[in-house]
């Protein structure tokens, strides 16, 4: 029973591992990747030996490995989550009236920000550019929804921000 959890719990580590290396090196922490990735690489062929061999007397094994990386990926992908690791871009679409207020809340809380005249099928728009940790995101949807105003919100992954106000590397 213990050789089942054993390779069980040994192949979530090494995906929650996987996770994270991939993560790291996307962001450009290839340093740290390739550190990550040599204990990933050396428990996987731990875990994998250990499968393989009996495994026509013992299925069990693949069955256990297979669990093993099913919740591997949920995990690490919580793990991810909750590093937040990197840079996000969040675009913020209002009424020029509308943006004005957010813009504003989002200066208070000493965001830097780029406000850009836009234009909307019916009137006349801005739109808020944003540069943000990660683990930032939360609190800065939530400050643009305690204001009360209708924003059309968009966020994607950034890779690197040169230069700018309030991100530093």
């Amino acid at each position: 029973m213990w050789y089942y959890v054993l390779i069980f719990f040994a192949k979530i580590l090494e995906v929650s591992l996987m996770t994270l290396r991939t993560v790291l090196i996307t962001r450009g922490e290839r340093l740290y990747g390739a550190i990550i990735g040599f204990f990933e690489v050396s428990i996987w062929l731990y875990v994998v030996s250990s499968v393989l061999v009996g495994i026509r007397e013992d299925p069990i094994r693949m069955v256990v490995y297979a669990l093993g990386f099913a919740f591997g990926n949920f995990l690490g992908s919580l793990l991810e989550e909750k590093l937040a690791l990197g840079l996000l871009t969040i675009s913020i679409v209002a009424s020029e009236e509308d943006a004005e207020v957010i813009a504003e809340a989002l200066r208070n809380d000493n965001l830097g920000l780029t406000l850009v005249e836009a234009e909307g099928i019916n009137e006349k728009k801005k739109m808020i550019i944003i540069h943000v940790k990660r683990k930032r995101k939360r609190d800065v949807i939530k400050l643009i929804e305690s204001t009360n105003k209708n924003a059309v919100i968009s966020i994607a992954d950034t890779k690197t921000v040169y230069g700018g106000y309030g991100i530093k590397k």
